[in-house]
């Protein structure tokens, strides 16, 4: 939303700030100001002059010697405009002043410098300027020529400021307004807004009656079909219409919101949709068949031209502006070319209505077109505006002298929106604020927004246009703006649920993430909405069922049109990205959700699990990602070691070097190393380790209960073991048999020694491991750690172990 400062300043008299204090303050209010332009930037003393002699410049064909007056005084220029003419009267910048740029359009930052020198000999004191020199173009100025300079009109007066003649000396403020605020996308609106926050009168156009004796009645009828569409339609008939230009002060207006003036019925419409916020439409009223409008539904494949010459093909959701025979227009969206308005019009009927902001947005998107009009009813406007901005239209028509407007209004209003009413609480607004404002103060800030009080049963009356105040908190919300945010003093928050309680959730999240750091993880974040071809780069098999994903409606593109079911293609794309930027040692984490359908198609919300994924290559192996996995499952409390099944099956793995990580029985994720060919997929040279843990299991097993040992008293004893094992057999099964078989002395072990080569059979391999015993009550004597590793040991060459002498 743009509004011109100078028109805000008419409506607010007593406002007298800089641009910037007005940015600074409406955006304190609640009126968030984006920015500003300043029209007359690069703009310096310019005025009007006339140009009084012209004579051939002597030493060159395309120049001529102008006498312009200045206002106090006569200056020679020198120019070769072809328009320029004695007594035009033109645009002037005086030597030392600036411009904007060239006849092209093409901008110069901080505008050119005019100094007076000589053109070929002879002495020019100035530049007579193009509209484009002034900062604007010829869309904006339609009488300006293509080439050459622009020509005032007659009544310019001759001395004075062409910059503020011509409405330069303004600032075009950009607003960030939100869709609730739907009085604000209108100059009255953000106007209202800025006279309460400096505390000044608002001071909004009077309406006038107007029409002659004749009854509108009998010039159309109206009726509307689809009445959950349009829930109010008014309209008013002009006659003895006459086109011209509209006048110089409207034509600064709609300049200034960036419109091109065309004429005065056309700029009527586009003043008061900019003015009320209430889009318009004008119909000439002999092309109305049967003198009747209908308001209906558009009929399946229903073929429309619209005022742009595009043929558009409509459907039964699309509300339809029709006459007695034909559509001749797309309600809130744009008129047909059946019934434009042209030079030739006599009668014409305006339509001023209130239509459904959700049909109107889907609408807009069915058919392809978005415009002013449909933008702002897409929003949801105020039905009680509609007859005011028709009301004022039609007090500019006579002001201007366009035509003639018939007396009376069709207005299809059968069920009146009325305001809403707020119970005035102040001491709940001060509480949810952390302030101490008495009533008076509050009523106060009401009053300058037109917000009304019910002594009586003291209820704050809200008008229909505020729609978006509905309870208490929104109340609240306008004493805080206009008590000024930047005044609210620092409160801590109140409650229980508020005394440094977090989930368990988001503890145990918390933990991996401080696991993966301090193992030098950087975190990472991907998209959760991926293109199907990703299974493909991950080797899935068809029949998977992570290719049942849920697909998106109306998706960016095909790279984004589905929601990711694994975790790892994003992983894998961040390091790619990293290897391709020659980043050596790379290690990544993300705690993100993947997304599985319950069924498909989607009939209910799918299910969000969010998963640990590590990522890795560079230093590292396999059983440096184990290690990361085994010391976050000790850090959330399962103590009991995780078992690895390396029949994972996972295609995108290696074949030999991947696993399942069960705990309990349950698989609860796995890693391994990423397969060769996948790896390639995503150009990453180098062995990649990857490890994925399902956190809902995680969480569902975890355990914040500890419970404190005492330093052991008694000292350790060490026995060292070592086998021939076939290479079936793996590491976790032998240390499976010392949890079974070591008993409660059993303290620890560890794997020091792995061996394969000529010195051992054929398909088997050497293992060592030291085993530690402790007592926490006694020394330990060599019969209780030989009772322990006679068991331990036999049951190893249960299993085929041979132990080594």
């Amino acid at each position: 939303m743009n509004t011109s400062l100078n028109w805000i300043k008419d409506l607010v008299p007593g406002l007298t700030c800089t641009p910037q204090e007005y940015m600074d303050a409406m955006t304190l209010s609640g009126s968030k100001v984006e920015g500003y332009e300043c029209l007359d930037a690069d703009l310096e003393k310019i005025v009007i002059g006339q140009v009084e002699k012209i004579e051939k410049h002597p030493d060159a064909d395309k120049l001529v010697i102008c006498q312009v007056n200045v206002g106090n005084e006569t200056i020679q220029i020198v120019t070769g405009a072809p328009n320029v003419t004695e007594g035009a009267k033109v645009p002037v910048v005086l030597d030392g002043g600036r411009v904007a740029g060239g006849h092209d359009g093409e901008k110069v930052a901080g505008g050119i410098k005019i100094k007076k020198g000589k053109l070929r000999g002879i002495e020019s004191n100035g530049m007579m300027c193009s509209i484009e020199e002034l900062g604007s173009t010829r869309d904006m100025f339609p009488l300006a020529p293509e080439n050459g300079l622009y020509i005032l009109p007659e009544d310019a007066p001759v001395g004075e400021s062409a910059i503020t003649y011509l409405g330069l000396d303004d600032a075009v403020v950009e607003y960030e307004i939100t869709s609730n605020r739907v009085d604000c996308f209108a100059v009255l609106g953000i106007a209202r807004e800025a006279a309460a926050t400096f505390g000044k009168e608002f001071v909004p156009p009077v309406v006038t009656e107007t029409g002659n004796n004749e009854d509108v009645n009998d010039y159309i009828k109206v009726s509307v079909k689809a009445a959950d569409l349009c829930s109010r339609y008014t309209a008013r008939v002009v006659k003895n219409i006459k086109i011209a230009p509209s006048p110089e002060w409207m034509q600064k207006r709609l300049r200034s919101q960036g419109i091109r003036p065309i004429n005065n019925i056309v700029d009527i419409t586009n003043y008061v949709m900019e003015e009320y916020g209430q889009p318009m439409h004008a119909y000439d009223l002999d092309t109305i068949e049967g003198r009747e409008i209908v308001v209906r539904r558009a009929k399946k494949d229903e073929k429309f031209v619209t005022l742009d010459g595009q043929e558009r093909v409509m459907d039964d959701s699309v509300l339809m502006i029709c006459d007695g025979a034909k559509a001749v227009g797309i309600a809130g969206i744009m008129g047909g070319e059946n019934s434009m308005i042209t030079d030739d019009v006599t009668t014409m009927l305006f339509e001023a209505a209130c239509f459904d902001g959700t049909n109107i947005r889907l609408s807009s998107k069915k058919i392809g077109l978005r415009t002013d009009a449909s933008s702002k009813f897409e929003k949801g406007l105020d039905p009680n505006n509609a007859i005011e901005a028709m009301n004022r239209a039609c007090q500019l028509v006579e002001e201007l002298g366009a035509g003639e407007v018939v007396g009376g209004v069709v207005d299809i209003y059968p069920v009146k929106k009325e305001g809403t009413r707020i119970p005035f609480e102040p001491d709940k607004y001060n509480h949810l604020l952390g302030t101490d404002i008495d009533d008076a103060t509050m009523l106060e800030y009401f009053k300058k927004i037109d917000l009304g009080y019910d002594e009586e049963n003291n209820e704050i009356v809200v008008p229909s246009w505020r729609q978006d105040l509905e309870c208490d908190a929104d109340i609240a919300e306008e004493v805080a703006r206009f008590y000024g945010y930047d005044k609210i003093p620092t409160s801590l928050p109140s409650g229980e649920a508020t005394t440094g309680f977090i989930p368990f959730k988001m503890r145990v999240e918390g933990i991996a993430r401080d696991i993966a750091e301090f193992c030098g993880f950087s975190q990472g974040m991907t998209y959760s909405f991926e293109s199907p071809k990703v299974y493909d780069k991950l080797l899935i098999p068809a029949d998977s069922k992570l290719r049942e994903a849920v697909v998106i409606s109306n998706p960016l593109g095909e790279d984004f049109s589905i929601m990711r079911t694994t975790s790892l293609n994003g992983m894998l794309t961040s390091l790619s990205t990293n290897f391709n930027r020659r980043n050596k040692d790379v290690r990544l984490y993300e705690l993100g959700n993947i997304y599985l359908p319950k069924q498909l198609p989607v009939t209910e919300l799918p299910e969000e699990r969010m998963q640990f994924t590590l990522g890795m290559y560079g230093e590292g192996d396999f059983y440096t990602m184990k290690g990361v996995v085994e010391e976050f499952l000790y850090k959330v409390g399962m103590r009991a070691k995780p078992e690895y099944d390396p029949n994972a099956g996972k295609s995108f793995l290696h074949p030999g070097r991947q696993a399942n990580i069960i705990y309990d029985g349950t698989v609860i994720g796995y890693l391994g190393e990423v397969h060769p060919v996948v790896a390639a997929n995503y150009a990453i040279k180098e062995r990649v380790y990857i490890a994925v843990i399902d956190m809902p299991e995680i969480v569902a097993r975890a355990s914040f209960d500890r419970k404190y040992e005492g330093i052991a008293k008694f000292p350790a004893a060490t026995r060292d073991i070592s086998m021939v094992v076939p290479k079936n057999i793996l590491a976790g099964d032998i240390e499976k048999v010392f949890e079974e078989k070591g008993g409660k002395l059993l303290e620890s072990y560890t794997l020091f020694d792995i061996y394969e080569g000529a010195q051992i059979k054929l398909g088997y391999k050497s293992i060592a491991y030291s085993l530690s015993f402790r007592a926490k009550d006694r020394n330990l004597e060599e019969a209780d750690i030989t009772g322990a590793m006679n068991k331990i040991v036999k049951a190893l060459e249960e299993m085929g172990a041979e132990l080594r002498k």
